[in-house]
């Protein structure tokens, strides 16, 4: 089972090898007020991925940290199964 995942991430490997190779041409990024980026254009989507992926892990951080923050205290918001109702009622 280890090969197979070896072999996978092999192949991802070529196949992103490829792309960037097909992808080294120039291109220019425009940003207000007249100024430009020239860059490749497989550097330019890195660029553009990585930016996402850093805001995506941002957005989601505190939430992860507030989480581990209530679950190291062993604080509940919840009743408890056994107290939610009463028999009979």
């Amino acid at each position: 089972m280890r090969y197979v995942g070896w072999v996978v991430k092999a192949v991802l490997f070529l196949l992103l090898l490829g792309f960037a190779v097909k992808n080294t041409e120039m291109t220019v990024v425009r940003y207000y007020l007249g100024i430009e980026w020239h860059a490749p254009l497989v550097f330019v989507l890195l660029v553009t991925f990585a930016a996402g992926v850093l805001l995506g892990v941002a957005a989601t951080a505190s939430r992860v940290f507030r989480g581990r923050r209530v679950a190291l205290s062993g604080r509940t918001d919840r009743v408890p199964p056994s107290q939610g109702f009463e028999e009979g009622a």
